[in-house]
């Protein structure tokens, strides 16, 4: 199985471009699950405070015998926790569930702008990365408003924002301001969720033609296009082919028809209106 390339964020820490996701693994799980994960080859793992499983992770890596710095672990904090006190406070609980001295991502996970706490919220990010408790740090489900707005007032610019990204939801405006301002976009759901994209045609007709299944040409488009993804399984045959995407080449003909896909349909909520 091939290696996982790197993105090199914007303060040059470098991130595996595929991770695994642990949203929706059962706690009682996820020590298993993320064992597997990180026995198939997987070293950048994302959970967040909201999916209440992060103890599970820190008992994964705690029993892999990987050494730390061969990890790239991501956790998130949660809408209930913004605000400058609340969000340093909330940032040392997921810590202390990790059972680490330090994430290498700390992401807010919604802007949640009718509060308009998330200034506020980054500057305490800003205070954690700046003590090197993560390593970078960065938000989710932001536009590129709420963006400008962090970078006018404020003195960090996020590393990623992990968003809502398949074939059906682009985001091609919000990739690009990413790239102008140097944020990596990672995304998740990267394989849309019951929303068709692996049953669509053109998919399928994709993976047919590469002897491949619709998962892999899906991730692989996502690879090309430079983004960061985090796909989640917990069946270990689909975690191991999530994995096998480095061996093989979309071409123009694939990445057009595939582009053709936008639909501009969201399985999550509008990051513009969810408070």
């Amino acid at each position: 199985m091939s290696t996982v390339p790197a993105v090199t964020l914007n303060n040059g820490l470098s991130m595996p471009q595929l991770g695994f996701g642990v949203y929706q693994v059962p706690e009682d799980d996820t020590q298993d699950v993320v064992s597997a994960a990180l026995e198939y080859g997987y070293r950048s793992i994302d959970t967040a405070s909201l999916y209440r499983n992060e103890e599970g992770t820190g008992r994964a890596i705690a029993a892999s015998g990987i050494p730390r710095e061969e990890l790239f672990v991501t956790t998130k904090l949660w809408n209930t926790d913004q605000g400058y006190d609340a969000a340093r406070h909330a940032f040392e609980v997921s810590l202390a569930k990790l059972g680490l001295e330090y994430v290498d991502l700390y992401l807010i996970h919604w802007p949640l702008p009718a509060r308009d706490l998330y200034v506020e919220t980054w500057k305490a990010l800003e205070k954690i990365y700046e003590l090197g408790r993560a390593k970078a740090v960065g938000v989710s489900n932001f536009h590129a408003a709420h963006l400008r707005r962090l970078m006018a007032e404020t003195g960090v610019v996020p590393a990623v924002n992990q968003i809502e990204l398949h074939p059906k939801l682009q985001q091609e405006q919000l990739r690009t301001f990413h790239a102008d301002h140097g944020i990596a976009s990672e995304a998740w759901s990267p394989l849309g969720r019951n929303n068709g994209v692996l049953d669509d045609g053109v998919v399928t007709g994709i993976a047919g033609k590469h002897g491949r299944t619709p998962a892999q040409i899906v991730l692989r488009w996502h690879l090309q296009l430079g983004n960061v993804v985090i796909p989640k399984s917990v069946t270990p045959a689909r975690m191991r082919e999530n994995l096998d995407v480095f061996d093989f080449e979309l071409d123009e003909e694939d990445l057009a028809a595939i582009g053709g896909m936008e639909t501009g349909e969201r399985v999550g909520p509008d990051p513009e209106t969810f408070n």
